[in-house]
């Protein structure tokens, strides 16, 4: 609207010098200022005649006009008409001053119309402005809540993402890349807290779009990364809070690009419904999901979504089964030998935690313990379509001294509790079959974690605290694959 406003001023202040001009200066122009009227001051009253035009629509009227000693013309009005005074030279100059005024009426009633039709343009927009800001309110009224939640799952996104950008901070190749990033991220974040003070102020599906371009980009990038050590834990991210004190909750991270299903188990025993969500929104923000019914109960908290089946701890056994989501039966079932079972060397928290499967980017991974390792941890790669065991490592941590414990890039971490304070202390690398004592912070938001599993491709851990699903970013010292090797 300023723009159209803005044309009318320049109009109005163009008519308004044009008009001043003509008072000022016309007069000048053909002498009407300094000469005096014979008829008025007494001078040359025999020359001086009342004269009218003859035809007064064709010319300005004259009301007086008369001839000096040196025969020129002076007149009481702005100009005499073209019959008269023929031989005064300043006749031509009003000639010429017509025609710039005519040029200039011409003009004024251009801008006169390109004035109109923007105006009426700014009437227009002015009702659509109107028609917005009734539908905005409606949104605002009907769908305040829901859009709420919606904002506040974007932000969570956001706080997943966040953590990765100090990681490729630490590679000068990609500092302007990164820069890039931290800025958008600090954008979008900035954007998000103004839209939850201010509801309706933007358009959901717009920002959504862009917070998944940006993931995308994000995971792009990290694929030019190998596998790293941990060196930090972000603060958790609750997702939601349902179920009991004990329960495990996660995400395939091999299912295919654009499946983002949630599975959930609530408790550790005497259980055998699995729910699928069909997306982390769905989880967060609805009851609607499907149940699947597995053959078996389980056992503990450490089953785990891998490539399209579930595979768990068969209750009061060492048996491992894997589950087929797609075809709804047993694919696969082994014996884990010499695996101590029915809470023979379960993790402090007790429930049946005997053995815990996990993944990271190498694989399947079983954690346990055995009589003939004195009750210390042991830790074997399983081929994910026999279940047999491909390699086994022995360490000296006791099972039942561990809080709980993953796997990433091949190293098992342990942290020293489960509830009260928590850190990861122990860390043991499968690729040198050594172990050292670490200590990196770990909040313990909710007091009692009862399951801790890393996903590779969401670089996260999953936790189930107190019957709360809770999100832990990781930040990993990487060394960037050259596109060149």
């Amino acid at each position: 609207m300023s723009v159209p406003l803005l044309k009318i001023g320049v109009v109005l202040s163009t008519m308004a010098m044009i008009t001043n001009w003509m008072s000022q200066t016309l007069p000048s122009l053909v002498g009407l200022n300094t000469t005096k009227l014979t008829a008025a001051q007494g001078g040359y009253p025999d020359r001086s005649t009342g004269v009218l035009p003859a035809n007064p629509e064709e010319s300005w009227q004259v009301y007086s006009s008369a001839q000096d000693s040196e025969g020129r013309c002076v007149c009481t009005v702005v100009a005499p008409q073209q019959s008269m005074c023929s031989r005064d030279a300043r006749t031509k100059q009003l000639r010429q001053l017509l025609e710039k005024v005519q040029n200039m009426t011409q003009s004024i009633q251009v801008l006169d119309q390109r004035t109109q039709r923007d105006l009426q343009y700014v009437e227009k927009m002015e009702v659509q402005l109107r028609g917005l800001e009734t539908k905005f309110r409606q949104v605002e009224e009907n769908h305040k809540q829901n859009i709420a939640k919606q904002y506040k799952a974007i932000k969570a996104k956001m706080e997943d993402i966040r953590p990765l950008i100090p990681v490729l901070e630490e590679y000068k190749a990609d500092a302007k890349l990164v820069l890039q990033f931290k800025e958008e991220v600090q954008n979008l974040t900035s954007v998000l807290s103004e839209l939850q003070e201010e509801m309706g102020a933007y358009d959901y599906e717009e920002l959504h779009n862009r917070v998944s371009n940006l993931e995308e980009r994000l995971r792009a990038c990290m694929q030019k990364l190998a596998c790293g050590k941990l060196t930090g834990v972000s603060d958790p991210i609750t997702i939601k809070t349902s179920g009991s004190r004990f329960g495990s909750w996660m995400t395939d991270p091999l299912a295919p690009e654009g499946d983002t299903r949630v599975w959930y188990m609530d408790g550790y025993h005497n259980n055998r419904f699995v729910r699928e969500y069909k997306s982390m929104q769905d989880f967060m923000t609805s009851d609607n999901f499907t149940s699947h019914r597995l053959p078996h109960p389980w056992s503990g908290t450490g089953q785990v979504v891998y490539n399209g089946s579930i595979y768990f701890n068969k209750f009061q056994s060492h048996v491992i089964i894997k589950f087929d989501f797609r075809t709804s039966s047993i694919s696969k079932s082994r014996q884990l030998d010499y695996a101590g079972f029915n809470n023979a060397y379960h993790y402090a928290w007790g429930g049946h935690s005997d053995i815990d499967l996990m993944v990271d980017e190498g694989g399947l991974w079983a954690v346990y313990a055995t009589n003939q390792n004195a009750g210390n941890i042991v830790l074997s790669k399983l081929n994910p379509n026999t279940l047999q065991i491909i390699k086994s490592w022995t360490t000296n941590h006791p099972k039942r001294s561990a809080g709980e414990s993953f796997m990433i890039c091949g190293t098992l971490y342990v942290t020293n509790g489960y509830s009260g304070g928590t850190k990861v202390y122990y860390a043991y690398s499968t690729n040198s079959s050594t172990y050292e004592y670490i200590d990196i912070a770990f909040q313990n938001k909710y007091s009692h974690i009862s399951m801790l599993d890393y996903n590779p491709r969401d670089r996260a851990l999953y936790a189930w605290n107190n019957g709360h699903q809770v999100l832990y970013n990781v930040t990993l010292f990487h060394v960037i694959r050259s596109e060149e090797l």
